[in-house]
């Protein structure tokens, strides 16, 4: 099975728009200035690859983002001997070319690669700043500029799925959360097109869905989410229609609670 990679090359490259929240920016820029790995903790949809996209392109570094999935495996990441031409080739894994070419390895979701990730990110992320690759005899020493960052969301944790504490302890961390609402209209309307006038009612059902997280609904509405309704009515669709769509649809597939979902959509629109 191969890593779902996304590898961008930011040399001179404008940031992503992203908006701080506090100080992950600062944060973010001091582990890589002292090569020390990172690890984000948040919510699906609150921007942590978003956040990680800019955060390359402001320090000029290349981008390889692998989302991460249950048969992920070390070798995924690392890379592995392929027949071509009827010659066995060595093709380097997203995390080795990250390392060789010194840029930044975000693996997003981290939690659901298999277990053997993590003996192979643990050299990598202590003072050795080692990638060891059994299966050609190499050992290659990150050069400054190479960081990992991983992510994941806690709220989908279990006994089966969770970072030891050996991992976790390598790591600097910083929390996410949905932005407080004011900063939230101010993305959501941005992203979108959609005047933040028009945005701050979404804003204001975010936060209505959001209280409803543990109850009705597995997990609240994303900022993501948010986005892609707003862009619907910026683009003429009516707003119950692009509500349904894209906030109530695919938070759940019970019909008693769409419902009163949209009992919370009437209250907020009137």
């Amino acid at each position: 099975m191969q890593a779902a990679v996304d590898m961008n090359n930011n040399k001179g490259a404008e940031a992503p728009f992203y908006l701080p929240v506090g100080n992950e920016c600062e944060l973010f820029s001091a582990a890589f200035n002292n090569r020390i790995p990172l690890l984000l903790k948040g919510p699906t949809g609150c921007g942590k690859t978003r956040f990680v996209a800019h955060m390359a392109a402001r320090l000029g570094r290349p981008l390889y983002t692998v989302s991460c999935h249950d048969d992920l495996s070390a070798s995924d990441l690392v890379g592995r001997f392929l027949l071509r031409g009827g010659e066995t080739e060595w093709i380097d894994g997203p995390l080795t070319r990250a390392v060789r070419k010194g840029a930044i390895c975000y693996l997003d979701e981290v939690v659901e690669a298999r277990k053997d990730v993590t003996v192979v990110l643990h050299p990598l992320t202590d003072d050795r700043r080692i990638l060891p690759i059994d299966r050609t005899g190499e050992e290659l020493e990150a050069p400054p500029d190479f960081m990992l960052v991983a992510s994941y969301n806690p709220g989908y944790q279990s006994i089966i799925k969770t970072l030891k504490p050996s991992t976790r302890q390598r790591f600097l961390a910083v929390e996410f959360n949905f932005p407080p609402a004011e900063q939230e209209t101010a993305i959501v309307s941005k992203e979108s097109g959609l005047s933040k006038d028009k945005t701050a009612p979404l804003i204001r059902l975010a936060g209505k869905l959001r209280a409803l997280k543990g109850q009705d609904l597995e997990e609240g509405v994303s900022t993501r989410l948010l986005v892609y309704c707003a862009t619907l009515i910026a683009n003429g669709m009516p707003i119950e229609r692009a509500v349904t769509a894209a906030l109530i649809e695919p938070l759940s597939d019970d019909a008693d609670v769409k419902h009163g979902l949209m009992d919370l959509v009437a209250a907020v629109y009137g």
